[in-house]
């Protein structure tokens, strides 16, 4: 009999050891995602719409990030909080800060040395809106010196942009609205942006033109803060499931992106 007793007193232990191994796991991951008992989801305010930004509503804030943040913070039962900022390179500063908890957002090898990225879940065309009555058709005719091209500041689609043009001069603005009054009042020849977003400009200021031809692809992740890999592990394995479940495409389509593919890796 006590021989018998044993296996099943083994098996007892080990399944206590398992499960508060698991309980210890959750503790934690909760420590590490949301050490203020709140899990701060940190997103960029503008009126440019798309799979990174968001947008500041009568009831709160609307946004591809907002509603991925928020069905995040359930899944882990945590209250969520959003974290304001004018642009995607003051969310990369404010990591090391202990800012925020995750974040979604363009992703790049400058951007990798400060945050930690999980699956892409958007890929977007780079290329520039030119102002009413430019002359600029192309490449080509865009650089060229005495060009003014304005980007938003320390952002994916700057640093591609510094790059792609060698003559004309790109400067950087902090938000994105700053730069759309510039370009409705002719002040500059041109703004870098994703195609998609430049479309929607586009439709807003009469006379401008988006550009026929791509000089980059920005990629979209699910980011979290250098040095939590438990959080870098729950947040890729969230979108994995969001892309299957159909929690990602709802997402995409109830802001504006119905016909926006999915391409999450």
């Amino acid at each position: 009999m006590g021989q018998s007793f044993l296996p099943h007193i083994g098996g007892l232990i080990l399944g206590v050891s398992v499960m508060l191994t698991g309980h210890a796991h959750a503790d934690g991951l909760k420590d590490e995602i949301a050490p203020t008992g709140k899990l701060r989801v940190a997103i960029g305010i503008s009126a440019a719409g798309g799979a990174y930004w968001s947008t500041k509503t009568e009831n709160g804030y609307a946004g591809v990030p907002v509603d991925l943040g928020k069905a995040l913070a359930d899944q882990l039962g945590l209250p969520v909080e959003y974290v304001i900022y004018s642009n995607s390179g003051q969310i990369t500063d404010a990591a090391a800060k202990h800012e925020w908890d995750v974040s979604f957002l363009p992703e790049d090898p400058e951007r990798t040395k400060k945050i930690a990225f999980g699956p892409i879940y958007e890929v977007s065309e780079a290329t520039y809106i030119v102002k009413a009555g430019s002359t600029i058709k192309d490449f080509a005719s865009l650089d060229q010196p005495g060009v003014k091209v304005v980007a938003v500041d320390n952002t994916t689609t700057m640093r591609g942009a510094m790059a792609h043009l060698k003559n004309a001069k790109v400067t950087g603005y902090q938000t994105f609205d700053e730069i759309f009054s510039l370009l409705k009042n002719g002040e500059i020849d041109a703004f870098a942006l994703s195609r998609d977003q430049l479309n929607a400009l586009a439709k807003k200021i009469p006379g401008t033109r988006v550009l026929d031809e791509t000089f980059k692809q920005t990629v979209t992740a699910v980011a979290v803060p250098l040095n939590h890999p438990l959080s870098l592990e729950y947040a890729s394995k969230f979108m994995a499931e969001a892309k299957t479940s159909g929690l990602l495409r709802k997402a995409f389509d109830n802001n504006g992106l119905k016909d926006t593919p999915l391409r999450a890796k």
